[in-house]
């Protein structure tokens, strides 16, 4: 006979199960925007393709990159190993394709064009607007305001923000016609809680979201060489349920492949 704490165990095991169940099913490995073919490939790399132009941003070697494309241009966020890889970028390259980097990648990369906060420049023919990524909320690791990028890409009529590790802050909010965000979750310190990404999202609305970044342990255990554990699914439930409320589409991808 099923007694009382038997029956809470079962209960926890069916919401679990369900909730696997209504995140699995909905997973992308390629997806498409209109003419915008998008590739997720790990944690916070993606491929971005339109009429034969690739786009990657920070590349890691960790992903399978048999699965990427040369690319006309790379966009890097930060200068820490599984933001800005130099294996990755080398194998993924193509002859004089530019990479964009914030200044504190400039020791690791020399070549890279260099982009400030604030900054927009056409580059390999794409429209580029470095936004500001960084902390507001004090603690180590800590990312001070002008050390990394976001970057919104402008493709035709599209307009593509990657956020790269940041809180809300008002480069964010500022935002407009964003047709897709790739948007963290999960930060450390609890700087950006599904509750805070939701706030922030809901004030620049874009149409599509991908949240990615968001198992930052999976990311450490792999990065230092160990197997490569379940991924969390920390957060997402509560975003895709409270921006779909309010009309913005959550996509979900295999950013963390076993």
């Amino acid at each position: 006979m099923l007694n009382s704490r038997h029956i809470i165990t079962l209960a926890v095991l069916a919401s679990a199960a369900a909730t696997l169940v209504r995140l699995a099913a909905p997973l992308q490995a390629i997806d498409r925007l209109g003419d915008i073919e998008i590739t997720p490939l790990i944690h916070s790399s993606v491929q971005i393709e339109q009429a034969g132009k690739v786009i990657q941003v920070d590349p890691w070697s960790q992903g399978d990159l048999s699965r990427a494309k040369a690319a006309d241009l790379i966009l890097v966020t930060d200068d820490v190993g599984h933001h800005l890889d130099l294996k990755a970028i080398g194998l993924l390259r193509k002859p004089g394709a530019p990479v964009v980097i914030p200044a504190v990648g400039r020791a690791k990369l020399p070549d890279g064009v260099v982009l400030a906060n604030g900054e927009t420049r056409e580059v390999a023919g794409v429209r580029v607007e470095a936004i500001g990524a960084y902390d507001l909320t004090p603690g180590e690791p800590y990312h001070p305001k002008g050390e990394a990028n976001g970057y919104v890409i402008t493709l035709g009529e599209t307009r593509l923000y990657v956020a790269g590790v940041t809180q809300c802050v008002p480069e964010i909010r500022a935002l407009k016609n964003i047709s897709v965000a790739f948007f963290p979750l999960n930060l450390p310190l609890q700087r950006m809680e599904p509750a805070a990404a939701v706030e922030c999202l809901t004030v620049f609305k874009p149409k599509v979201v991908y949240p990615y970044h968001y198992d930052q342990d999976w990311v450490t255990r792999v990065g230092r060489g160990g197997p490569r554990p379940e991924p969390t699914t920390r957060g997402l439930p509560e975003l895709k349920d409270a921006l779909g409320r309010v009309g913005i589409e959550v996509r979900l991808a295999l950013w963390y492949p076993r």
